[in-house]
């Protein structure tokens, strides 16, 4: 059965769940950053997917990377699956900006986050369902 890994939990938001994955928003408003975590159980790395699932995981994050790029004006996409911290599958796909605070260099370790406030955070869940929901990956 799936279980979101505790960590991912305390740090997002629920979007959506896409045919694999569930699309989550990071709660850290300095980048628009949405999360892919494959609703599968006890799943680390992309192999460990049936051969099928990775090609689905790998249709939803490039449908993200694009939305992502399309609808927050990014100048460019990051995306990645490291898994150090928390073991559990998932893929950032950050929106990323020549002037956002840490670029060019990863958003991982530099800074603090900074959550949302309750009335954008709900505002921006409710705008991104809406949109993502029109998406078929």
């Amino acid at each position: 059965m799936f279980k979101l890994d505790p960590r991912l939990k305390a740090d997002t938001h629920f979007i959506l769940q896409w045919p694999l994955s569930q699309v989550l928003l990071m709660d850290d408003r300095r980048y628009p950053w949405l999360i892919l975590v494959p609703a599968r159980f006890n799943i680390s790395e992309p192999f460990d997917l049936a051969a099928e699932e990775q090609a689905l995981l790998s249709r939803e994050t490039m449908v993200l990377g694009e939305f992502m790029k399309e609808n927050f004006a990014a100048d460019k996409v990051n995306i990645a699956a490291l898994g150090n911290v928390v073991p559990q599958l998932h893929v950032h796909v950050i929106a990323r900006f020549e002037d956002d605070d840490t670029f060019p260099s990863p958003v991982w370790g530099l800074g603090q986050a900074e959550r949302y406030e309750l009335s954008a955070r709900a505002s921006l869940v409710e705008t991104l369902q809406v949109r993502l929901k029109g998406i078929d990956p």
